[in-house]
């Protein structure tokens, strides 16, 4: 019998374990790590974040679904690698830190044959000062990247609605917070909810609202923006943004680096070197992701760290991280197999991959500050590498070390995603958007680097019914109910 650990109980990490338990049945063992007690699908956080969902809607308890599917479930955190075993065991194992109230602080040693890195992003609020971490998040500003955070965030909402419909006026500042995020999605989706809350509370005439975002343009997303289908014409994603934004008269701060956040302002740098500050009465700003801290250790117990992991703590994979400049990267250079170069028993998925470069364009101001998107790996593409990994290990496990690797290359992936824009039974909004290629590809696709007639969108009421559905079919799926394996990732 063989064992494969899974570290993260994410899109990525609950997708890797639950269709390897499937497909190895009882005849190998699958764990899986993670500190968290309740399965979130985060998309629909930004939904409780405006109380049109309770975080209940969007949680369920991992325990039993795990019990269900034969997965041995730690809730801890994985500490270290050691990727070579110890002294005169060569049995690979990782030490865990549980987090569960039983056994708070303790650490254990798990030996595996195959392990995935799932682990997901840290949540870096403290690159940011002022911005809130540990003790002190949520002092400043609100979040929606965890359940909990958002309903904080609902909150807070309710109480600045309150003071609006008392008639004192307030202003929202959405967006990131900070040069080097990704993920601008949440904060996109949730300053359109905020919006249209505010129209139904008949106080919208009460808020000033702007965006604020690393972004060089609107409707960048971290994929260097892109050109769509939309009723029959191709227009760039930075049309269609501006569009959602004029329209419901929003303002927006572009190229900016939050260097610092106080009570009621922040302080940011722009592309052009000149800084400033921006009040607000309620903000929620993005923080930038890294990884999760782990280290390795290699036979001798020194550190390799650095081996494994690229310089921001995202596991090394099977992709060209040969330094280039940004117009001499090609598709190519991304992962196929999420296999560690060095470790062939190792793998990641999701987010804990390293990128080997920015899909957007690199900018720093005159100053030398770095302010630009990094790539998404969220959603979608998580949930298709965690399958494609799962697949991979599952093989590896049954049919020996030559097995074939299977693949699933962002630069060969198409993906979906539906932006919510207010949620409502007749006046829920979103726009429904396709991508293909995720990573442009200007080889294949001259001039726009993806395949206008796979990449289109549309937005309306259709698009927020979609997104209503999409949200009970995958819990319905991560919850392992009787046919979860014919909803696609």
């Amino acid at each position: 019998m063989a064992r494969l650990v899974v570290l993260g109980g994410g899109v990525a990490g609950h997708t890797t374990a639950t269709f390897a338990a499937k497909w190895l049945g009882s005849e190998h063992e699958v764990v899986v790590v993670t500190p968290n007690a309740k399965w979130n699908w985060i998309p629909s956080n930004i939904w409780v974040g405006v109380g049109e969902m309770t975080k209940e809607d969007v949680t369920f308890d991992l325990a039993p679904v795990y019990a269900k599917a034969g997965i041995d479930y730690h809730q801890a955190k994985a500490v270290s690698l050691n990727p070579e075993g110890s002294g005169s065991s060569d049995k690979p194992f990782v030490t865990i830190e549980y987090t569960s109230a039983d056994k708070a602080g303790q650490t254990e040693n798990i030996e595996y044959d195959y392990i995935v890195n799932a682990t997901g992003p840290k949540l870096n609020f403290g690159a940011t000062p002022g911005l809130g971490e540990g003790s002190n998040l949520g002092e400043h500003t609100v979040s929606v990247c965890t359940a909990d955070h958002a309903v904080h965030a609902s909150e807070k909402l309710n109480e600045a609605i309150e003071k609006m419909k008392g008639g004192t006026r307030q202003k929202f500042l959405i967006g990131t917070g900070h040069g080097m995020c990704t993920c601008q999605g949440a904060a996109f989706e949730y300053i359109f909810n905020i919006e249209h809350e505010l129209k139904k509370a008949g106080v919208r005439d009460m808020a000033d609202m702007k965006w604020i975002s690393n972004e060089s343009f609107l409707g960048d997303f971290g994929m260097g923006g892109l050109h769509m289908k939309v009723g029959g014409y191709v227009v760039s994603s930075k049309l269609f943004a501006e569009s959602l934004f004029a329209e419901r008269s929003i303002d927006w701060l572009i190229g900016a680096h939050v260097n610092k956040v106080e009570s009621g302002k922040v302080h940011y740098e722009l592309l052009d070197g000149s800084m400033g500050e921006e009040e607000f009465d309620f903000s929620m700003l993005i923080p930038p992701f890294a990884g999760v801290g782990l280290k390795a250790y290699d036979k001798a117990g020194e550190d390799i760290t650095g081996t494994v992991f690229a310089p921001n703590g995202f596991m090394k994979v099977d992709a060209d991280y040969t330094p280039k400049p940004y117009a001499e990267w090609k598709a190519s250079d991304w992962p196929r197999t999420y296999q560690n170069p060095t470790y062939k028993n190792m793998f990641a998925a999701g987010i804990a991959f390293a990128p080997p470069h920015f899909i957007s364009k690199p900018m720093k101001s005159p100053n030398g500050t770095p302010i630009n998107p990094t790539p998404p790996r969220t959603g979608m593409p998580s949930g298709i590498i965690g399958k494609a990994v799962a697949h991979s290990v599952c093989d590896l496990m049954t049919k020996g070390e030559n097995a074939h690797l299977h693949e699933a290359s962002m630069a060969e992936m198409g993906a979906a995603c539906v932006a919510s824009a207010g949620k409502g039974v007749f006046d829920g909004t979103a726009a429904a958007m396709t991508v293909y290629p995720v990573v442009p590809d200007f080889e294949k696709y001259p001039g726009t680097g993806r395949d206008t007639d796979y990449t289109f969108g549309e937005i309306g009421l259709a698009g927020h019914w979609i997104k209503h559905i999409l949200h009970h079919l995958f819990m319905y799926k991560a919850k392992l109910n009787p046919g979860w394996t014919l909803i696609p990732e």
